[in-house]
């Protein structure tokens, strides 16, 4: 029976868990402002990961949005975005340090604040990592959804704090068995003296996998090979 799930990551949350492929992942922005940070691994083989180099240089862009794949660092596909209200969303801006959350927003403690203390997105994906048999060496950068950053003639990097509304979508696809990281913490590249993070619905909703006229699979034709070697390994490995 197909069933859907879903949970709210409230400010400062943390989850992981395994998504099978062919699944839906729809985020959901609950207020004005989301940040909501991404790893992705290969289930089966952790070892195998999202890599933001390949991911940019392949399908010749600086920033994600519908039609882009998050590729792995053995040039297969882990997901796509196949829906987007934004646009545009950040995969260089990287995630918070405890040293940067102290700084930009005053020092906070667990000792002192319990639950309410800041959390950072480096502690947060340690812990996850650390929970699935992984540690801070397997810690890669990372996909901000919701987030916009875009470069200036001076190279100079430009975070737009007006870019994410509430309401905002995007939904990816499972094009392998995942192991998905989240943290929902700022993104390091907001200005905001106030901790920034605002509550994301995160929803699991059944669906199908890609096949040959896929618009994702379509979309350049590296994200062609990329799919064709994601299709190739499901075959070797009887799925």
């Amino acid at each position: 029976m197909n069933r859907t799930w879903s949970l709210t990551l409230e400010p400062g949350a943390k989850w992981s868990g395994t998504i099978a492929k062919g699944n839906y992942l729809r985020f959901t922005a609950l207020e004005d402002g989301a940040n909501l940070s991404v790893l992705l691994y290969n289930a089966a083989n952790l070892t195998e990961r999202y890599n933001m180099p390949d991911t940019l240089k392949a399908q010749h862009t600086s920033h994600l949005s519908k039609g882009n794949v998050l590729m792995s660092d053995n040039g297969r596909v882990l997901a796509s975005i196949v829906e987007d209200s934004l646009g545009w969303h950040d995969p260089i801006g990287g995630y918070t340090s405890r040293g940067f959350t102290d700084e930009q927003y005053g020092k906070t403690s667990f000792q002192e604040l319990q639950n309410d203390f800041l959390r950072s997105g480096q502690e947060n994906f340690a812990m996850e990592l650390v929970r699935n048999g992984l540690n801070l060496r397997d810690l890669v950068p990372n996909v901000n959804l919701f987030s916009k950053i875009s470069a200036s003639e001076d190279g100079s990097m430009q975070f737009d704090e007006n870019h994410c509304k509430k309401g905002d979508t995007v939904r990816l696809r499972t094009d392998m068995d995942v192991l998905l990281i989240l943290s929902n913490t700022p993104n390091p590249h907001n200005p905001s003296q106030t901790y920034p993070s605002v509550p994301v619905k995160v929803e699991l909703i059944p669906g199908e996998e890609a096949d040959e006229l896929d618009y994702c699979a379509n979309y350049r034709l590296e994200n062609r090979r990329a799919f064709e070697n994601t299709w190739d390994y499901h075959v070797m490995i009887g799925q």
